[in-house]
């Protein structure tokens, strides 16, 4: 799904590429989805697309309050 996500986001310049799949990502998967969703960040990410990865590193990981590091 986040391949997918990444798809749409394709078509716009890379720096709102980049906060467009992270912003949808934290403002509409819930905790268990981004949790699957960094555990298989945490074995490689493979199959993930490029645009998916960079995003991750704007991605909130369940269960850390907002603004939290």
């Amino acid at each position: 799904m986040a391949n997918q996500i990444a798809t749409f986001f394709h078509t716009q310049p890379k720096d709102e590429a980049v906060a467009g799949v992270a912003d949808h990502i934290n403002h509409f998967w819930e905790p268990r989805m981004r949790e699957q969703f960094f555990a298989i960040l945490e074995q490689g990410g493979d199959g993930f697309d490029p645009l998916v990865i960079e995003a991750a590193k704007h991605i909130r990981k369940p269960g850390l309050v907002s603004g939290a590091s």
